[in-house]
């Protein structure tokens, strides 16, 4: 899902990009940013924001939000990817959670970068083929599709990571959809040309 676009090009047919992806967290949010081209993506890095040093909740948004501004600045990506926010049954947790990835957009969009969301189970799925995975086989399956030498301390870098890699999985589906399109109306007027020559002058 598109949350916001500010730039006006449409970046699927950009031939490299780098994508940011951030798994948002009250205590721990992850990071994770792949430079792509075409098909081939290749890891830049990934990191953790860790928030348990900070008592307040503004002094914790705050932090998010000048950090993810500092990231977006040094690294200069080209779409942003973040988790969607989704059920809990502790409201509390589902709002401190909201606000924290509604900080992270927010540095995003003040830096006119395009946002996507994807819920949890979108990115399980694009990345191990199961909804259901845990975060372990979401970060073994990035191991071997980005060679990653060994795994972080903290598993939301990796999370953060594979929302950067969904990203990209889906603008290649969005590019593949287009280009088999193309070719089936290119098949169809030339099949139409064929059985219908007195009709094409």
């Amino acid at each position: 899902m598109l949350i916001c676009r500010i730039k006006p090009q449409f970046k699927i047919l950009v031939e490299e990009k780098i994508i940011l992806g951030i798994d948002p967290g009250t205590n721990i949010m992850g990071y994770g940013l792949i430079k792509c081209r075409r098909k081939e993506m290749e890891l830049i890095t990934m990191g953790i924001l860790n928030l348990k040093k900070l008592d307040g909740v503004m002094d914790k948004l705050h932090y998010i939000f000048s950090e993810t501004s500092r990231i977006i600045r040094l690294h200069g990506p080209d779409e942003m990817a973040i988790e969607a926010p989704f059920y809990a049954k502790n409201i509390q947790s589902m709002l401190k959670l909201g606000r924290a990835q509604g900080v992270a957009i927010a540095s995003a969009l003040q830096q006119n970068l395009p946002v996507y969301e994807y819920s949890p189970r979108k990115v399980k799925q694009s990345i191990t083929g199961r909804g259901g995975a845990s975060k372990e086989q979401v970060a073994a399956m990035l191991i071997n599709l980005l060679n990653i030498k060994e795994l972080p301390d903290y598993l939301d870098a990796t999370d953060g990571l594979a929302l950067a890699v969904c990203h990209h999985f889906q603008n290649i589906s969005v590019v593949k959809t287009s280009s088999a399109s193309a070719g089936k109306s290119k098949s169809g007027w030339a099949s139409f040309i064929k059985e219908n020559p007195g009709r094409v002058k």
